[in-house]
């Protein structure tokens, strides 16, 4: 049986709480373990930017790190396509069971890129370079040995150079216009919940407006936590950017943000939250 799942079922108050301790340690742990990763990832990234003397960055991504955990591996991947918008596949060694050479990698994709369709295509074209893989058209998973990594990268760069154009490669957000004060409601969230499931080919409404930024905190050490007012007036709103680094804190009283309207759910309460996908300093 699981610790979480002890937590959760035994009668004992003194035991749960001592389980409780337990988890949120492990978390914590965990926690350090990703972004001690994605530190070495990105440095890595900028060593690799440097050699590259104004020359475009790679279409895909492929990385691979002896200290690097398979258990984090997924949100490493996650981090760097964000900071990059590439296609990535992150590697780290597999477990013990598995044998030294093998190394395990998680691959996160960008919109117009079908990664488990690259990893086919590879497959068919080098024969015994992937060990297995699977997933669908925005993640991934794959071993291969550690000698042919990088045979695999090249292989990885060249299929998505070949199926991504310049164009793909920019980072452009593509919103369902501004909407007005009284729209931007709890109600209006609701609404658009209940049309979901939102996915890849049938994405969530995104609305971009201007707002006065009030006031600002950093949350759960890397989310950036906002409290906003419609350009055009109204009431205050919460708005959430997650994963937000330092080099995004807002230092501008008026900025310019694509969002999607959420419904809060805390204490029984519902309210109205924006998730930010991206936000800049408001034009004059």
């Amino acid at each position: 049986m699981s610790a979480g799942v002890e937590c959760l079922i035994t009668d004992s108050a003194a035991v749960a709480e001592n389980i409780a301790t337990e988890l949120n340690n492990l978390n914590n742990q965990r926690k350090r373990i990703e972004q001690d990763m994605l530190s070495q990832a990105l440095d890595d990234m900028n060593a690799i930017l440097a050699t590259l003397e104004g020359s475009q960055l790679q279409a895909g991504l492929c990385l691979y790190n002896s200290k690097w955990h398979q258990g984090v591996i997924g949100l490493l991947a996650s981090r760097i396509k964000e900071r990059f918008h590439r296609p990535v596949i992150a590697f780290a060694d597999a477990s013990e069971d598995a044998g030294n050479d093998e190394i395990k990698g998680s691959a996160r994709s960008i919109q117009g890129l079908h990664i488990r369709d690259v990893l086919d295509t590879i497959a068919t074209r080098h024969p015994g370079l992937i060990q297995k893989f699977g997933g669908h058209a925005m993640a991934a998973g794959l071993s291969i040995s550690k000698d042919s990594f990088q045979a695999f990268k090249q292989a990885f760069e060249q299929e998505v150079a070949s199926l991504l154009s310049a164009d793909a490669l920019e980072e452009v957000v593509e919103t369902d216009g501004s909407i007005e004060p009284d729209y931007m409601s709890l109600e209006t969230a609701e609404i658009i919940s209940s049309a979901g499931p939102w996915g890849q080919h049938f994405p969530e409404p995104v609305f971009d407006n201007r707002f006065e930024l009030l006031q600002w905190k950093i949350v759960g050490e890397k989310h950036l936590k906002m409290q906003l007012r419609h350009d055009e007036g109204g009431n205050a709103v919460n708005a959430i950017a997650f994963n937000t680094v330092a080099d995004d804190l807002p230092s501008f009283e008026k900025i310019h943000v694509a969002y999607r309207l959420n419904v809060n759910e805390f204490r029984n309460t519902r309210s109205l939250q924006l998730i930010v996908d991206c936000m800049s300093a408001a034009e004059s």
